[in-house]
């Protein structure tokens, strides 16, 4: 089962502002100043008011955890940035995991050479080692 009706769910943009403010404990102008400075992009209705989503929210409370820990917001969306660069990697990292072992699969491959070689290896002693 796929868990896409939930990610659509979590960054539908449903909040006005004030309401946005009060679930993430801010004043509605600091949402505004965050979305100037770049930290935050809500969506916008055709006549241009702002609407906030989950998402935007958990990014709010993550940004109001930076900030209590004393961070300016020049590096906040440093921090920001490096998250979601972090969460594509892994994203990635998981992508080419599953390729590898459908090719392992193909192929036939139970065990990964490599760790094959290793427990030959310490077994043999030879590189010197003993078991």
């Amino acid at each position: 089962m796929s868990q896409q009706p939930d990610r659509d769910h979590y960054r539908m943009a449903v909040y006005v502002i004030s309401v946005a403010a009060e679930l993430s404990g801010m004043h509605p102008q600091t949402l505004r100043n965050y979305e100037r400075v770049g930290l935050l992009c809500p969506a916008r209705t055709q006549g241009g008011n702002r609407r906030y989503s989950e998402a935007d929210i958990a990014l709010l409370h993550r940004i109001a955890t930076l900030v209590d820990s004393g961070m300016n917001l020049e590096g906040i969306r440093h921090v920001l940035t490096l998250e979601n660069d972090v969460a594509q990697l892994r994203k990635e990292v998981q992508a080419l995991r599953e390729h590898v072992a459908h090719q392992r699969a193909a192929r036939g491959e139970l065990v990964p050479t490599r760790q094959v070689l290793s427990v030959f290896t310490r077994r043999s002693g030879f590189f010197g080692e003993q078991s």
